[in-house]
């Protein structure tokens, strides 16, 4: 059987004066055994006992002093819940099991003492907390949560009030174990205690008399003032201690989240990868998401100045999610408080916000996302500016977020902060690397390409001097073979130089640009008569153009097309035949760009190559042990230039002597006038 009612209800019905209090668990502990130890005190009472326990697991941690007290007493009676092997049992003293999971009892906490000469009584109801299960969830299993159980209810000598506490819990004594009636009579009749029932107190004079008279004796002082002073500290430190818990419950979930955010640090430098600050950012939402109620966490990086930001992540519990749409800043006053206060903005109803009225853009997001009450938490570094988290409640009524939460909320912001400018950091240090490792590469090439490119016309240079200056009877014809190499060497040194002064001026930015429309086919014409005048004919391939008669002007710099034309045309000749060809060709690559392609029927390119070869210093033989002359220098000059008028260049090859063409865009001239005189003309 079960009886679900309330022993503490029934008591304050009986007597309607009494006003309960909340008492720690630690307090009631402290209570119930001063009340045993006087009974152990007061040998010759005999007196009566009643004690009930939630669970039989409490009542085990007591078994040994009720048997202590069943020595001095023979009315003692033990109420549990059973869980193993408690059971009604006539023993050392009475124990009544009552249903764990239907009784009224398993959530109350009973003490009575009756005796001659005093009386004391201990009734309560557990209270629901729930800071105690936030905190529970959250500390450590090392943390005993238990002393911070709160219960409400009475302790109180008055001698009738624990007369009919002890009268109400007889009864269900008398309930749960019929065959102690006679024994629970004995005991009513020795302490004269009286039969109570709500039908009696609703019926009987004799009845409404009692409780008068209980009603003014309750208003009595009934306990010692040292022992009331003594519950006072007792409860004032266990205040303390729960503060203390929840104070130690916030910095472990502020730790766990900082540590997740810094697990997703490690994961990315333990691999050697470079560091992502999205992750970061996922990994923060997430964690904030299960620590923090909220019917949407979301977050996404902002700086002061931008107009527009698109959430990145975000999670949810029964809303629709936000990821990848836009939020409004240029026309949010939300926002723009948020840079101007660098602290955190709670909006407790959006509804009747003037500043979301005031802002079409902010009033739609608002109504589409569903935001009734909101929680904006700037991510900072040293004042920067870095991203934003939010925190949405999108259900009918406001909701305040507790301090603590956005305590660790703005925790999460700022590290969140910190990581992402390690991140960066990270980043920025991972590029600046591969730079030193591309100048180191650079300076090597440099290295190389000046000891051969140098040394070898000096030498040559010097020996061709020598002999002319130590030789005067030399034949005429061998010091004009002598002039003629140290020229070539000479020029060779010079055309290095040139050519990196060059791309010097380029990638510096140095160049001014002179643009102008121009016929495609005379800026070819150019090139190859520069070319002929450098090389022997009969050391050329054939060269073909195939430029179309309608092909528009080109707004580019005559010099520099020249130019880049030219070094194609020498790179192609450096790696093919006499008796191979080459080919430039050129036609519309769309309404703004002419194309024009340099092919030959030379040696070809890896396709694993076709990159690298605009780098500067690159030699596909090798720079000392290549046939072919040049610097390495001439496609990484073209490249340069290309890329200043707003066109591409790239390679395409078959493979090793398979031939090799070479691609770039040049803008169309937009002056169509002019084009139309020189068609017609």
């Amino acid at each position: 059987m079960s009886i679900k009612t309330s022993v503490l209800s029934e008591l304050l019905q009986a007597v309607p004066q009494l006003r309960t209090q909340i008492y720690f668990k630690s307090s009631l502990t402290a209570l119930s055994h001063a009340m045993e130890d006087q009974v152990l005190a007061t040998a010759a009472e005999n007196p009566l006992l009643i004690a009930s326990f939630q669970r039989e697991s409490f009542y085990r941690q007591e078994a040994n002093r009720y048997r202590r007290l069943a020595r001095q007493s023979n009315q003692v009676y033990v109420l549990a819940a059973a869980e193993t092997d408690f059971s009604n049992a006539s023993e050392d003293y009475e124990t009544i099991a009552f249903d764990p999971q239907q009784d009224g009892l398993r959530y109350e906490w009973h003490l009575v003492v009756i005796a001659r000469h005093y009386t004391t009584c201990l009734v309560c109801r557990e209270r629901q907390n729930p800071a105690l299960e936030l905190y529970s969830a959250e500390l450590p299993v090392s943390f005993d949560m238990d002393p911070a159980r709160q219960f409400e209810g009475i302790w109180t000598s008055d001698r009738e009030v624990s007369h009919i506490a002890a009268d109400i819990l007889l009864q269900r004594i008398a309930a749960y174990r019929p065959e102690l009636q006679t024994k629970i009579s004995q005991v009513q009749r020795y302490f004269g205690l009286f039969r109570f029932s709500r039908s009696a107190a609703s019926s009987t004079k004799s009845t409404r008399q009692v409780i008068a008279k209980q009603q003014s004796l309750s208003e009595q002082v009934d306990s010692d003032p040292f022992v009331q002073r003594l519950v006072t500290y007792l409860q004032a430190s266990q205040y303390k201690l729960l503060k203390a818990y929840g104070s130690i419950a916030l910095q472990e979930r502020k730790e766990r989240l900082v540590n997740s955010i810094t697990a997703a640090i490690r994961r990315g430098s333990d691999t050697g990868q470079p560091l992502h600050p999205q992750e970061i950012l996922k990994v923060a939402v997430q964690q904030l998401g299960q620590a923090v109620y909220a019917s949407r966490c979301i977050i996404y990086r902002a700086q002061s100045t931008d107009t527009t930001a698109t959430i990145s992540h975000d999670v949810s519990s029964s809303v629709p999610l936000l990821s990848g749409q836009t939020v409004p800043l240029q026309q949010n006053p939300l926002f723009q408080t948020v840079v101007q206060q660098q602290e955190q903005v709670y909006i407790a109803d959006t509804q009747t916000n003037e500043q979301i009225s005031s802002s079409q853009a902010l009033a739609a997001f608002v109504e589409q996302a569903a935001i009734h009450s909101w929680l904006i938490v700037p991510i900072l570094y040293q004042g920067k500016l870095l991203g934003v988290i939010e925190l949405h409640h999108c259900g009918a009524t406001t909701y305040q977020w507790p301090k603590d939460d956005v305590a660790l909320v703005e925790a999460i912001a700022t590290q969140v902060g910190a990581t992402l400018i390690q991140a960066e950091a990270y980043t920025n240090l991972e590029d600046l690397n591969q730079q030193l490792e591309a100048l180191d590469r650079t300076r090597s090439n440099l290295i190389a390409i000046t000891g051969h490119e140098l040394r070898t016309p000096l030498s040559t240079i010097q020996v061709c001097l020598e002999s002319l200056a130590t030789e005067p009877d030399m034949p005429l014809e061998l010091q004009q073979v002598m002039l003629n190499t140290a020229l070539a060497d000479s020029e060779r040194m010079r055309k290095l130089i040139q050519d990196f002064l060059t791309l010097s001026n380029l990638e510096s930015g140095g160049i001014q640009w002179h643009l102008e429309s121009l016929p495609l086919e005379e800026c070819i014409s150019l090139a190859i008569s520069r070319i002929r005048t450098r090389t022997i004919a009969e050391d050329l391939p054939e060269i073909v153009i195939q430029v179309p008669e309608t092909l528009p002007l080109v707004r580019v710099d005559g010099d520099w097309l020249v130019e880049v034309i030219a070094k194609l045309l020498d790179n192609a000749c450096k790696f093919t035949p006499a008796n191979g060809q080459i080919t430039i060709d050129a036609h519309c690559h769309d309404r703004q760009m002419v194309e024009v392609t340099v092919a030959d029927t030379g040696r070809g390119i890896e396709p694993k190559r076709l990159e690298v070869v605009f780098d500067r210093f690159y030699q596909e033989e090798g720079a000392l042990r290549r046939t072919a002359g040049g610097t390495g220098l001439g496609l990484a000059i073209c490249r340069q230039i290309v890329n200043n008028w707003g066109g591409q260049i790239w390679a395409e090859s078959a493979g090793k002597n398979q031939g090799s063409q070479f691609h770039f865009t040049v803008p169309i001239s937009e002056n169509r006038q002019e084009q139309s005189l020189v068609t017609s003309g």
